[in-house]
């Protein structure tokens, strides 16, 4: 494939979503690694798009996306493995230490993260109203929100690709959900949650990912990022070996609560 049809691959790739990450192009394009940077790099010379950590992003404002997400609604999911849920919150507040500042994405498993952050006195910047409303019952916690729009399904604050709308804030750990996990990385349903999401990741020192082992499946989605871009994932003890055992090959801590 020459390079001026890479580049309109490319091009396409990042008209759908906003973001693509390195291994998508390296599907999309059939090309080396070393040649999918010079072609990213090419086009970044040209003001078309912006390298970011894990892929590109398309520059300057993109479309703001109507106000609903694909998946499942918050209030239908919330009751899904909600004991598995529970007890993978629990662990992954214990890896939160006193004081810090932390990401914490919204999803019906990072929620239950909440009730055990009260004593902590953690700066948390969080997208998700579900969330603050859950930290707003701890004195002690200090909330950011980023600025967007609010979409009722999921009653979460997103912006649209392309817009930096996070505050100044740096915290060394974000704790995000998925809808699906499998070799080929974390996936969501919907490209506006993963334009949103790596936002996150490139602010982030760690990223802790919390799924339940039902998320552990075949399925199709838009990629948010590589297992190998996972720092830790949290789980419960439904994870089959053979699930657990492609987590660790890919060099994730894996935490079964």
């Amino acid at each position: 494939m020459h390079a001026a049809k890479r580049e309109r691959v490319i091009e396409e790739a990042l008209r759908a979503t906003g973001f693509v990450t390195y291994r998508e192009l390296e599907a999309l394009l059939d090309a080396s690694p070393a040649t999918i940077r010079r072609d990213l790099a090419r086009l970044e010379e040209a003001g078309q798009i912006v390298r970011v950590h894990g892929g590109a992003r398309a520059a300057g404002d993109a479309p703001r996306p109507t106000l609903q997400l694909a998946g499942t609604p918050f209030d239908q999911s919330i009751t899904l493995n909600l004991a598995a849920k529970r007890a993978i919150g629990a662990a992954a507040a214990a890896l939160c230490l006193p004081g810090e500042g932390v990401m914490i994405d919204g999803g019906t498993t990072t929620l239950q993260m909440c009730p055990h952050l009260t004593a902590l006195n953690l700066q948390v910047l969080t997208n998700s109203l579900h969330i603050v409303n859950a930290l707003l019952l701890q004195p002690g916690t200090r909330i950011l929100v980023p600025s967007g729009a609010v979409f009722r399904e999921q009653n979460i604050i997103l912006a649209a690709s392309g817009e930096d709308s996070m505050p100044r804030f740096h915290a060394p750990k974000l704790f995000m959900g998925a809808a699906a996990v499998g070799a080929q990385g974390v996936m969501q349903q919907d490209v506006v949650l993963v334009a949103a999401e790596r936002r996150l990741i490139d602010r982030a020192e760690e990223v802790i990912l919390l799924v339940d082992s039902t998320k552990f499946v075949s399925s199709s989605g838009t990629i948010v990022c590589g297992l190998d871009e996972v720092d830790v994932l949290v789980t419960d003890t439904g994870i089959a070996p053979e699930h657990a055992a492609m987590v660790r090959a890919a060099g994730v801590s894996l935490i079964v609560a």
